[in-house]
């Protein structure tokens, strides 16, 4: 038995004629089968995949190549499902990590945690400071259930003290995943990039029929509704969308309608 005939024997593979039988113009003359994978000629690896596993390898580069990184993905994609999955019925509320302690916008999204904690509805956040902190905050101290998903940043400060379940994410897009799974509605106060992002990721997930239709409501009208005279002017007029659904989109200055439109259906 020659090296390729091991390798293919040890890999609990075959090495074979190319048809089965002898042919003396088939181009080759052993198959490789390595799982699913079909190898011929010189495609025949010298070495099987239990050896490329057992072998002693110094180098470490394989911890940053893309194989290793959908190991990755999957195992945060395990561990969100598993955190999340009796959690219950859940608002997420977006908004900014720079927002003062001392503001309105963080004494009402405090508000809201406590009025959703009340009715029995787990609250969820991004895990950081700001509208994030406040929400988890109201939640917490309301005796509910507060909710951090975190993201690894640069310059993260990590979970808020008022979080009672949380979770640090590498990967946004599972990230934000857990935010649409688990929420049965959305309130969002003003905010940035992240508030923007995530806010359109769900408005896009549910004008295009992805996910069952979600409530958002945006808090702050003052801060909120010239984006929606742009959508539904300039943007709409131009044929780029058919318009914002008014029955998806609540904006209001009021906390207690906030609450009853993304939590109402729970």
């Amino acid at each position: 038995m020659d090296d390729a005939d091991a390798t293919a024997v040890r890999d609990g593979s075959h090495a074979s004629g190319a048809s089965g039988a002898s042919d003396a113009s088939a181009p080759y003359d052993r198959t490789y089968q390595r799982g699913p994978v079909i190898l011929r000629g010189d495609m025949i690896p010298a070495d099987s995949s239990t050896a490329n596993l057992l072998r002693s390898d110094e180098s470490t580069d394989w911890l940053h190549m893309d194989p290793w990184r959908v190991l990755r993905i999957q195992s945060e994609f395990v561990d969100g499902f598993g955190a999340l999955a009796e959690l219950g019925p859940a608002v997420s509320i977006f908004g900014s990590a720079r927002t003062p302690a001392d503001s309105p916008d963080y004494e009402a999204a405090r508000a809201m945690g406590e009025r959703l904690a009340g009715r029995g509805v787990a609250v969820i956040t991004g895990g950081g400071p700001g509208i994030m902190e406040a929400a988890n905050k109201g939640a917490a101290l309301a005796g509910g259930r507060s909710v951090g998903l975190g993201i690894e940043l640069p310059h993260e400060q990590g979970i808020n003290d008022y979080v009672n379940l949380g979770m640090s994410f590498r990967y946004f897009f599972v990230r934000k995943l857990m935010f649409v799974k688990y929420s049965s509605g959305i309130i969002v106060c003003p905010g940035g990039f992240g508030t923007l992002d995530e806010t359109f990721e769900v408005l896009t997930l549910v004008q295009t029929h992805k996910v069952a239709r979600m409530p958002v409501v945006m808090f702050g009208r003052s801060y909120w509704q010239g984006l929606f005279d742009w959508l539904n002017g300039p943007v709409r007029d131009r044929g780029m969308i058919s318009g914002v659904d008014p029955k998806l989109v609540t904006i209001t200055d009021d906390v207690d309608e906030a609450v009853e439109v993304a939590a109402g259906a729970l």
